[in-house]
C-alpha cells in the first residue's frame, strides 16, 4: 500500500490546504492507503510524496495548491 505524506508551511497558513488535501485523499483512497501524514515545513513549502517519492510540488505549479492535480498523481501510485 502507499504512505502520503503532505509537507506545508506553517508560517505561511497552509495547514488548512494542508488537511482539505488530506481529507480529499482519503476519501478518494480510504483504506488503499495506508495514511496520510502532516509534515509542518516553513520557506512556502506545500509538497506532497508517495512513498517517500516526490508527486507533486507547489513550486512546480505556479505556486498553487490544486487538490485535483495531487489527487491525480496519488492516483497514478496506488497498485491496481
Amino acid at each position: 500500500m502507499t504512505e502520503v505524506t503532505i509537507e506545508y508551511c506553517v508560517p505561511c497558513g497552509l495547514l488548512e490546504d494542508a488537511i482539505e488535501t488530506q481529507k480529499t485523499l482519503l476519501e478518494a483512497f480510504g483504506q488503499d492507503l495506508d495514511g496520510v501524514r502532516l509534515q509542518p515545513g516553513h520557506g512556502g513549502v506545500f509538497k506532497v510524496s508517495a512513498d517517500d517519492d516526490l508527486v507533486w510540488d507547489k513550486d512546480d505549479h505556479g505556486g498553487e495548491i490544486d487538490v485535483d492535480a495531487i489527487t491525480e498523481a496519488i492516483h497514478d501510485r496506488i497498485p491496481a
